[in-house]
């Protein structure tokens, strides 16, 4: 592109003349040259050349700029001036904002082409590295959106390079086997963070065999001039109707069709023959037109409704959202498009299966025409040139372009557009030659363009530049002359710009290896070039001082990755040699590489390892000598885990632990010990600290005394933890039982001692093994275990001791976790027998007669005491007593007499005696067996008068062994023969029976009674007695019979009753019913049914509960009721159970546990009361 220049002023404005040197007024031999020289100051401030005097365009004049390090630009005059980029003069360098340039990325860009059917064609792209710091990004499309990614195949492939030397992206776009369809317009673009360039051009496909290009685009084209005729030729129509619809746009742009909208609505009236879809019943439209926020409706008819169906847009699926809503009625299935603008004019498809079809959607916006187009322009370098333009409306968007490119028209931009109602202006303010081009004006409704021309004069050499060898460090100059001398150019080292100036003279403080290359000068605006090349020389260095590390030494964590970049300098570029030890590193390594680029090597290690530390050597070797350098890398790493922990020493409820430090310490002294336990059955690990332990041993507390536990280490250094040690064996805290209790001596006899004790207070999980007794001799301290094996009684007999000697007795009890506090008796024992007098303890019960029925068990107890052991002998009756009827067993300290089925000849007096040497104790026991009575020898009717009868008996022959306590006398009425009890516990032998009847005939009966109860059998009278009364009549009257049915009534009620817990309480009530009626017991509303703590009575209408021993449990409201045919009656009491048991025998009793609460509670609160 044109380099934009000024011309040369004055401060008024005009012309500056131009002063000869020489007296004679000959111009001047034109000049321009480049210096590179070192100052005597670094930090001097630069040195401006003389200011030449003005010159008009036909002197020659000698150009110097001088620019330290390269950037700062010196103020000089302004007779020529510097073309930088795209953009500005060079007094604008030092103002804070510069013109981009056109193009900020792409150096080479692709060009139009043409290839034949069949043929391959190349298109290439490059961009300049430079200044990047990584890969642009680089997109190639074709029309307006079809992006070539995914399009490349067979017949088209995309290539990226890059070149190292030169820093180079190479992109390219390869066309293999071109069809006719591949023509049309590409596009190029180019994007690196906030940068961007792009470049169109065009691919046209000849036919095999084509001689000569037709322009079918300018057969087609309007001219503004003339009427516009929107109707398409023949063969133009016929390719619109054959084309897919994304072809609709390349076709109507290639002949150059205006009104593509119009052909496609009278392409639609036309009747297409369309092939049966198996898929859809109806397909969309060919194409559909939409205003500018509208809303557009596409519809398909689908053919079988349980298709799956998928919309696309240019090829991407489309989602449902705001902006795109499905609708299904029946088989119409509908996409709506809310408010259309620009970017919803593209491409649609619907697939249903593996069928599609697809349609076109274009969005109408109002078109801009041009009024007045814009005018040619032909000018020279350095003036004003203003292109002018006149559109249908005001404010309308305009483009405007410059060769088929747009014009930047940013703040940086040389160019300026403006805008007064509906003219639009493109200003150039200072033309230059690159200026020169096709100029145009894009509007919606129509193009506009010019030519513009800018002319230079013509470029003499007067002395060209010359090829320099120099030391580094030496002044440099390179020297030219040219005609005409204000004319600007570029100096170019090896391709690249120089940073250019107002004068062409360029200094620097010290010449570097940079300025070794080609430099060229190339005037502006001219093909001519003036090249000379710079080598310099420089022996290898290595600048280790840019690391900054101590030492030359590098530390890094392992599994990072290492990379150290070293600068080095040396020109020609020196070879670099990486070598660890003996080994060399290639620059091919996998995991451990070495690279050199331009001004500094590398080494590179992806993941560091612990074998990575060590020193590594760099070889520099060039032309002008060598030079080495050593680095050091060390390698840290958190530690290996250390060795599995012992646990020597276990507790009730801690242990200690200890442990080795783990092999390697990760190149980092160790800082300490994280410890972590677990329950063997649980996976969980805790951490036991929080501050690291220095020690490598440490004491576990507050664990469960009897569950196994296992431990691990971490060890930590300044890198980090490691991985946990393996865990320790499984331990288990156990505690040693509490010392045996109250450990008294029991027995002495002259080789025996036997002592008793009670089990420790405290067992703890271990649990109990057994007891160990010891006993040593008194004086000594030789403690001897008497029983080898433990014993798990806690009475023990120490045997085989001399007579007479005193002995200390101790007890341990020994579990899992060892032996306890040994319990000691206070005193010392001495071995010999004491006799005592015998004593008989006769129990209370025994001491008064004691009493069983026949059939039943006897066992009586009776202890006894002596020592030695008692000689035991019982009698009866003063006679020994037969084995086969009295089992007899004795103990040292009891003797039993058992008798398993008691008769009546075991009654009698048992005398036991108890004999110890001289000394004797005797006792008697009364044991007296009882059975039922026999019945009155005889009864006889003693005499009858009035309504008595009077009766003799004469007492039963068998009394049972017990003494009559009373008769009982029943009667009976001869013709039923029913017995009634007439009375009871009666204790005489005769009686009077008042009250009989008159008229019946009567027979009587007498049962006897003892403690046992009646007799099996009665005594009956053997003559009847009948009642009658002398002299009177009797006629029996006539009775009507009497309906004695009624329901039952309560005529007693219940209750309500205080019972005593552990004492048998009755509820008592009567009723009246006939028929009889069935009675029923509840208690709280629940029937009672086969409950062993309940009795039930029901005798002659009188009705009893028996509660047996009740508890609390057994207070509440009780029931009765009777039920017959004509009804029922219920009465109620409440129970209430004062005093009872303790929680032990409720719990024994099956008392729920609430019921237990509620009386315990209850019982504290009538004790508070009392």
């Amino acid at each position: 592109m044109p380099e934009p220049t000024k011309k040369d002023e004055t401060p008024n404005g005009q012309p500056a003349e131009s002063v000869a040197p020489e007296s004679n007024g000959a111009p001047p031999l034109p000049e321009i040259s480049l210096e590179v020289s070192p100052p005597p100051d670094d930090d001097a401030a630069p040195v401006s050349s003389p200011t030449p005097q003005a010159d008009d365009a036909n002197s020659l004049k000698k150009l110097s700029v001088e620019l330290p390090n390269d950037s700062v630009p010196a103020t000089g005059r302004k007779d020529s001036v510097w073309s930088l980029g795209e953009g500005q003069a060079p007094e604008e360098l030092d103002k804070p904002v510069d013109s981009p340039p056109l193009s900020t990325l792409l150096t080479e860009k692709p060009q139009s082409g043409t290839v034949p059917v069949g043929g391959d064609i190349t298109f290439v792209a490059k961009v300049e590295a430079k200044d990047l710091l990584r890969k642009p990004t680089i997109k190639w499309f074709k029309g307006k959106w079809m992006d070539l990614a995914s399009k490349t195949g067979k017949h088209l492939q995309l290539k990226e390079t890059f070149d190292r030397i030169t820093k180079i992206h190479t992109f390219e776009m390869h066309i293999i086997k071109a069809k006719e369809n591949y023509a049309g317009n590409y596009r190029c673009e180019v994007t690196y963070k906030d940068k961007f360039d792009s470049c169109s051009f065009d691919l046209e496909v000849k036919e095999a065999g084509q001689s000569q290009s037709i322009d079918i685009r300018s057969a087609f084209k309007r001219r503004e001039h003339k009427q516009q005729d929107d109707t398409p030729e023949v063969d133009v129509w016929e390719i619109l109707k054959n084309a897919r619809p994304d072809e609709y746009e390349k076709i109507a742009f290639t002949y150059g069709i205006t009104d593509l909208r119009g052909l496609l609505r009278r392409m639609k009236k036309i009747p297409k023959e369309e092939k049966k879809s198996e898929a859809f019943a109806k397909k969309l439209e060919p194409a559909y037109q939409v205003d500018k926020g509208g809303k557009i409706r596409l519809v398909v008819d689908l053919a079988d409704p349980t298709v799956e169906l998928k919309w696309y847009k240019n090829g991407q699926e489309i989602r449902p959202s705001p902006k795109y809503i499905f609708e299904h009625k029946g088989t119409q299935r509908i996409m709506v498009i809310n408010n259309c603008n620009m970017n919803d004019d593209a491409a649609y498809s619907v697939a249903a299966g593996d069928e599609k079809c697809a349609t076109e959607l274009f969005v109408k916006e109002s078109p801009v025409k041009i009024v007045k187009g814009i005018e040619p322009v032909k000018t020279t370098v350095n003036e004003r040139i203003e292109l002018e333009c006149e559109v249908s409306e005001e404010g309308a968007q305009v483009k405007w372009m410059k060769n088929g490119v747009e014009v930047p028209t940013g703040v940086r931009s040389r160019y300026r557009v403006k805008c007064e109602g509906t003219k639009h202006y493109l200003v150039i303010d200072d033309a230059s030659r690159e200026d020169t081009g096709t100029y145009s004006i894009m509007a919606t409704g129509g193009t506009s363009e010019a030519h513009v021309q800018v002319d230079l004069k013509p470029l003499k050499i007067h002395m060209d530049l010359q090829d320099a060898t120099v030391l580094l460090g030496k002044p440099l100059k390179l020297h030219c002359e040219i005609y005409p001398g204000n004319v600007p150019g570029r100096w170019y080292r090896n391709g690249q710009l120089i940073q250019p100036n107002d004068r062409i003279n360029i200094i620097h403080r010290n010449n570097s290896l940079h300025d070794a290359g080609e430099y060229t000068f190339v005037p502006e605006g001219y093909s001519q070039s003036l090249a000379a090349k710079v080598h310099i020389i420089d022996p290898p260095r290595v600048h280790l001082e840019s690391l900054n590390f101590p030492d030359n030494t590098v530390t890094i964590v392992a599994g990072n990755k290492l990379r150290l970049e070293i600068p080095i300098s040396g020109e020609p570029a020196p070879r670099v040699v990486w070598m660890k030890g003996e080994r060399v590193i290639l620059d091919s390594g996998h995991r451990v590489r070495a690279e050199t680029y331009g001004d500094q090597t590398s080494l590179t290690i992806d993941v560091t390892e612990r074998e990575d530390t060590g020193n590594y050597k760099i070889v520099l070797q060039n032309e002008a000598g060598e030079a080495t350098a050593s680095i050091k890398v060390k390698v840290v790493d958190i530690p290996d885990p250390p060795e599995a922990p012992l646990v020597p020493v276990v507790g009730g409820d801690w242990c200690s632990m200890t442990w080795e430090p783990p092999k390697y310490d990760g190149a980092s002294p160790i800082l300490g010990y994280f410890i972590e336990r677990k329950k063997k059955q649980s996976s969980r690990w805790m951490r036991l600290n929080f501050d690291l332990i220095k020690e490598t041993s440490s004491e576990l507390k507050k664990m469960i005394e009897g569950v196994p536990y296992e431990a691990r280490v971490f060890a930590v250094n300044a890198i980090g933890v490691s991985k946990p040690s393996e865990p320790s064996k499984a331990f288990t805290p156990l505690a040693v039982t509490s010392e045996p209790t109250m450990l008294v001596v029991d027995d002495v006899t002259d080789t025996t001692v036997t002592v008793k004790w009670r089990p420790p207070e405290t067992i703890g999980a271990a649990g109990l093994d057994g007891y160990l007794v010891e006993y040593c001799i008194e004086g000594t301290n030789d403690w001897v275990v008497s029983n080898k094996e433990l014993t798990e009684k806690t009475r023990y007999t120490i045997t085989g001791l001399s007579p007479g000697c005193k002995i200390l007795v101790r007890v341990k009890a020994v579990n899992a976790a060892g032996e306890s506090a040994p319990r000691s008796l206070q005193h010392a024992i001495l071995v010999k027998e004491v006799i005592e007098p015998p004593k008989i303890r006769v129990p209370r019960h025994l001491k008064q007669t004691y009493t069983r029925r026949v059939g039943e068990a006897v066992n009586l107890v009776v202890p006894f005491m002596g020592k030695p052991r008692p000689k035991v002998i019982w009698t009866k009756n003063g006679q020994p007593i037969e084995p086969s009827h009295v089992s007899i067993r004795n103990t040292d300290c009891d003797s039993i007499i058992f008798i398993r089925k008691a008769e009546r000849s075991h009654s009698g007096k048992y005398e036991m005696t108890v004999q110890v040497e001289n000394h004797v104790d005797t006792a008697i026991i009364d044991i007296q067996i009882v059975d039922l009575p026999g019945p009155p020898h005889s009864v006889t009717i003693e005499d009858v008068w009035g309504g008595n009868v009077a009766l003799v008996w004469t007492s039963p022959a068998d009394c049972g062994n017990a003494p009559i306590t009373g008769y009982t006398i029943q009667k009976a009425d001869k013709k039923t023969m029913e017995w009634y009890t007439c009375i009871e516990h009666y204790h005489r032998t005769c009686i009077t029976i008042t009250d009989l009847v008159v008229g019946n005939e009567y027979f009587f009966r007498i049962f006897s009674e003892n403690m046992c109860g009646l007799s099996e059998t009665a005594t009956q009278t053997k003559k009847s007695a009948l009642i009658v009364k002398e002299g009177l009549q009797v006629k029996n009257p006539e009775y009507i019979n009497h309906d004695f049915k009624e329901a039952p009534k309560f005529t007693q009620p219940l209750i309500n009753t205080f019972a005593v817990a552990g004492y048998n309480t009755t509820l008592n009530c009567s009723f009246r019913a006939n028929p009889r009626a069935k009675v029923i017991w509840m208690k709280n509303k629940i029937i009672i049914v086969d409950d062993p703590r309940y009795r039930m009575f029901s005798n002659q209408g009188v009705c009893t509960l028996e509660i047996r021993k009740p508890s609390p449990y057994d207070g509440g409201v009780y029931s009765c009721k009777a039920i017959n045919d004509l009804g029922e009656a219920q009465v109620d009491c409440k129970l209430e159970v004062k005093g009872g048991f303790s929680f032990y025998e409720l719990m024994k009793r099956g008392v729920p546990l609430n019921l237990i609460d509620k009386y315990m509670n209850e019982a504290k609160v009538v004790e508070q009361e009392k």
